[in-house]
């Protein structure tokens, strides 16, 4: 483990830049086991910051597989009503929510896929309004990361030893979450800053349409006319400031639901629902994927586009560009929370309302006409590389470079 000082400043970004605990507001960590000793910090930093409760939620990824080899289909195509009001009822309190991701890239591997689908579709359909809710920022939530065995031997294969291994994972967080020096949250928000200004260029710019350009990629996307592009920061319904994501290198927006045209190919394998995708290929006509391929994955492939008619169109657009922290350090981290921060990636699925003016005050109606997505899933592929150029186009008509070579052009 790192230094107590280390972990206490990892904390404090996730307490203070990403959650931005409000006095007496309660707090919900979900976390593996497997992190106990960095949640127990986090714990105590939450408590420090003025939270006036933090429940903790513990899961066990190895009980998290037997449940898929060994419970009963009817089981796992149910979800507890008790479970769904408990997320809705912490959603009406205010409560900030935390997820620790310990990834194991493997965990699922060799389970029967359609086990694995039933199970998710029924959670996506049971959770909907309340993921909703959280996607339209009703609420504080905040996604962050800490190292476990299965995780860090993936990452490291070169490493026989489990401690080890968990180190070297540790000592890339730390790098990739700007925890040297002593001011850590100061250079969190200049960083928010640099963010917030490309986010700034973009919407002066307000294109209506992307061009991507790269091997394997040729692809048009529509935005909507009432889109807007976001940074790390948002704000919450009741005012209060937080990031969602750490890390976080990224400024998206979201692309019109019929808007995608052309060709795709990913640059990154994705982990998804406990099994590695590879070679990702996608054809889009009217927004619609129309034709897909991979080289590993199939099946989950499938089952993620299949998974209701919102998850066959586009709900993401976010740009990174190749020099972040993450892309620097040169290996796949197998968690989407590190990979899409390291590339420029699309999103499956549901669509940000807050990427629209006044998403959030609108019915699912108007949130359709005005060129949202909806799904029950949220999904990143990533497509940056150095070989990526994208130009904008404005109502004018007028093409602007946006990025070359996986670098801002601006």
């Amino acid at each position: 483990m790192p230094q107590p000082e280390e972990l206490q400043r990892y904390a404090d970004i996730i307490v203070r830049v990403g959650a931005n605990v409000q006095p007496g507001q309660g707090v919900t960590v979900t976390a593996p086991i497997d992190t106990a000793p960095f949640t127990r910090i986090l714990v105590e930093r939450l408590y420090e910051a003025g939270a006036g409760i933090v429940r903790l939620r513990w899961q066990d990824p190895l009980c998290q597989r037997m449940t898929f080899e060994r419970a009963a289909e009817s089981e796992l195509g149910r979800v507890p009503d008790w479970e769904v009001q408990r997320q809705i009822e912490e959603i009406d309190d205010n409560s900030v929510r935390i997820y620790i991701d310990a990834e194991d890239p493997d965990l699922l591997k060799g389970i029967d896929e359609g086990r694995i689908a039933l199970a998710h579709k029924a959670r996506g359909k049971a959770f909907k309004a309340a993921d909703d809710r959280i996607m339209a920022d009703e609420v504080t939530w905040v996604v962050c990361a800490s190292p476990s065995p299965a995780w860090a031997r993936k990452m490291f294969p070169e490493i026989a030893d489990d401690d080890t291994a968990v180190e070297a994972l540790w000592q890339t967080l730390l790098r990739v979450m700007r925890t040297k020096g002593d001011d850590a949250v100061a250079v969190w928000n200049e960083h928010f800053d640099e963010l917030e200004r490309h986010a700034e260029f973009l919407n002066q710019r307000h294109f209506r349409r992307l061009h991507y350009r790269a091997p394997g990629t040729d692809l048009h996307l529509e935005l909507p006319p009432k889109h807007f592009w976001s940074a790390a920061r948002t704000v919450n319904a009741r005012g209060a400031a937080f990031a969602a994501n750490l890390p976080t290198e990224e400024v998206y927006t979201l692309p019109a639901r019929g808007g995608a045209e052309g060709t795709v190919r990913a640059t990154m394998p994705l982990v998804y629902n406990g099994v590695v995708i590879e070679g990702i290929e996608l054809t889009f006509k009217d927004g619609r994927v129309v034709d897909f391929t991979c080289s590993t994955g199939y099946e989950t492939l499938k089952q993620l586009i299949d998974t209701d008619e919102g998850s066959h169109y586009l709900g993401e657009v976010a740009l990174v560009p190749v020099t972040s922290p993450i892309a620097q350090e040169g290996r796949l981290f197998y968690s989407t929370l590190f990979d899409e921060n390291a590339s420029c990636h699309l999103a499956i699925g549901h669509a940000y309302p807050t990427c629209l003016v006044g998403g959030r005050e609108m019915s699912e109606e108007e949130l359709a006409q005005a060129g949202l997505n909806d799904s029950i899933t949220h999904v990143d592929f990533m497509i940056g590389s150095s070989e990526l150029d994208i130009d904008g186009e404005t109502n004018s008509g007028e093409m602007v470079p946006v990025m070359r070579k996986g670098l801002w052009a601006f």
